[in-house]
């Protein structure tokens, strides 16, 4: 089955992996959600980030916590839709959770946090929120 929206497939995957406490998550790759695991790697949300090109297509493995530790994410959910993309500037960017969660922004530099398109002063498109 083909899924009109892969990142919010991408998300309620990790989400459904934590809610029954699986460490790893497979999922078909996309460069786009390669960067969004990359950032959420970089905000320290997720450990590691694998790309296996073993078979005829790419696959994107993401280890979410370490084997005997709890998950870092609380809550993950994605905020542009298809239906209803939304954009900011980079004055109006949110904070998640007094900044304590980010949010994620896919800026004309690529993606990258709510933070770091505020100190670069770049709007963009709202991908998801975590914290």
């Amino acid at each position: 089955m083909v899924s009109t929206d892969p990142i919010a497939d991408m998300l309620t995957r990790i989400r459904n992996a934590i809610l029954v406490n699986q460490n790893e998550v497979n999922l078909p790759y996309s460069s786009m959600k390669e960067g969004l695991a990359t950032e959420l790697k970089k905000a320290g949300f997720i450990d590691e980030v694998k790309v296996d090109k073993t078979t005829d297509f790419k696959r994107l493995n993401l280890t979410i916590y370490a084997p005997g530790t709890n998950a870092r994410i609380n809550n993950i959910e994605r905020v542009s839709k298809p239906g209803r993309r939304l954009y900011t500037k980079a004055d109006d960017m949110p904070k998640v959770m007094n900044g304590r969660g980010v949010v994620i922004v896919s800026t004309s530099k690529g993606l990258m946090t709510g933070d770091n398109a505020r100190k670069n002063r770049i709007g963009g498109e709202l991908i998801c929120k975590v914290y």
